[in-house]
């Protein structure tokens, strides 16, 4: 029987040092997205996209994508073949973690885009050295700078399928401190594109 990474990612789930919620897997749809993307339980993705419609992390902040839940799209959703980019979480402020290879031919490391300044950054981490890191407690550094008092709750209140818009953004220097912005719910999809047009605009794309 193929052995799966499954059990040593469940073990991690059981000792995170904030909740993890293991969305129900549908096994159709983690077998569609298994054969899209060639890869088997063996690895840590394949092992998430078998066992798991995704994986939300710290009161939903961070949601990891796996073979799909209400709301929330399987990690084959937009996955570009042309440059080898998997978009594998969002975070609820519409960031987004993608896993792609730096240049042509090398390794794939896990690339963040982030709302507090626009841009990719390499985290020079493989997929799940990364995913070992988030569930091991490293969300809570990572996002020091995106918080504010009372996040746990807001967070936790909106849907999957949305995040949360701040006003002045976060990428303005109005927008820095979150606690004082205006903050609601939108859909995630569009808080994402809002992210990615201005990026664009300022020529940070």
């Amino acid at each position: 029987m193929e052995k799966s990474e499954w059990a040593e990612i469940s073990a991690l789930v059981a000792a995170a040092p904030y909740p993890v919620e293991v969305l129900p897997a549908d096994p159709e749809r983690a077998t569609a997205c298994l054969t899209a993307l060639e890869i088997t339980t063996r690895s840590w993705l394949g092992a998430v996209v078998a066992n798991s419609g995704g994986l939300v992390i710290d009161h939903g902040w961070l949601r990891v994508l796996g073979g799909g839940h209400d709301g929330l799209p399987d990690v084959t959703a937009e996955m570009d073949a042309d440059d080898g980019r998997l978009i594998v979480a969002y975070d609820v402020m519409g960031g987004q973690f993608a896993w792609l290879p730096a240049e042509p031919g090398a390794r794939p490391t896990v690339h963040y885009f982030g709302p507090e300044d626009l841009a990719w950054h390499d985290l020079e981490l493989g997929y799940g050295d990364w995913l070992h890191a988030m569930l091991a407690g490293a969300v809570t550094q990572f996002y020091e700078g995106l918080r504010w008092p009372g996040w746990e709750a807001e967070a936790a209140s909106v849907a999957l399928d949305e995040g949360i818009s701040a006003l002045p953004p976060p990428w303005t220097r109005e927008g820095k401190d979150l606690s004082v912005v205006s903050r609601k719910p939108i859909r995630l999809a569009e808080l994402v594109s809002v992210h990615q047009e201005f990026a664009r605009q300022l020529g940070y794309l």
